[in-house]
């Protein structure tokens, strides 16, 4: 990798742990980090199949209450670095998703542990700002601000910048000591990361309403003729519909399905 390239891949990395907090440009998710180291490193088709596997395993994770998920940040960045030093080596390029989507799991684990350490740390930098608070230093309150949100950009950063100044070989080594009854289980686990995806967030989000919306979507989808973004229009469209029939029946019998979703659209 060239030096510019390096340091594009280290500012990406750095924006996708502060994302995985502030949580408001969305740098973090899958598909948009491994689609910007793509883009960086020049392998921007490559990156968006990576990022595409990655988003589609990562659909039903979720902080809930003091339980934090897997770290979709470290395993976004770290595996697209690991993909770009077996493309940069000339492997097939199913073999090298393969194997990064493989190691994205674990290291998910690991940004887990990176993050909780990163948040115990901050509760420090939170009672110093209380004291600062105490004081109307405001300066001081914007500095332990800045620091908290960095040491979660930086716990995604050095871990890169050391995959990053690994020798090329090394990596490649790696990558292609992999047994073929391995790579095999992982081509079969590549096609059902979408699958699974889709059943974590319909177990999530299934309910004896919502499961006609469901069939109905996936027979759309497979209608070749309909686009992507024609799906979602008619599953918007359906959406305001249900929502003004349901707030129609909540309220009685005696509603105006035009009025409802009026409302709904002017909110």
């Amino acid at each position: 990798m060239s030096l510019v390239t390096c340091l594009l891949i280290l500012v990406v990395a750095f924006l996708a742990g502060v994302e995985g907090i502030l949580d408001e440009f969305q740098f973090h998710q899958p598909l948009v980090a491994c689609t910007l180291v793509g883009l960086v490193s020049g392998y921007l088709t490559e990156g968006v199949l990576l990022g595409g596997y990655l988003q589609m395993m990562a659909l039903g994770w979720a902080n809930v209450g003091a339980a934090v998920a897997p770290d979709v940040a470290l395993a976004s960045i770290a595996s697209s670095i690991l993909m770009v030093h077996g493309l940069q080596g000339n492997l097939p390029v199913d073999f090298v998703i393969s194997v990064s989507i493989a190691i994205a799991i674990p290291l998910s684990v690991i940004g887990l542990f990176l993050t909780k350490f990163c948040r115990t740390k901050a509760i420090q930098l939170v009672q110093k700002m209380d004291q600062a608070a105490l004081q109307a230093d405001f300066k001081a309150m914007e500095r332990q601000q800045l620091l908290g949100i960095g040491m979660q950009g930086m716990r995604v950063m050095l871990p890169a910048l050391l995959l990053v100044l690994i020798p090329n070989d090394w990596i490649i080594s790696l990558i292609a000591a992999c047994p073929v009854v391995v790579l095999r289980g992982l081509s079969v686990a590549k096609g059902l990361i979408p699958a699974l995806g889709f059943a974590i967030v319909i177990n999530v989000l299934a309910s004896k309403e919502t499961w006609v919306f469901f069939a109905l979507g996936f027979i759309l989808a497979g209608i070749s003729s309909l686009s992507l973004v024609g799906v979602c229009i008619i599953g918007a469209a359906m959406m305001l519909i249900y929502m003004a029939l349901k707030k129609g029946t909540d309220q009685g019998t005696n509603f105006d399905v035009d009025a409802s979703i009026s409302d709904l659209l002017d909110r």
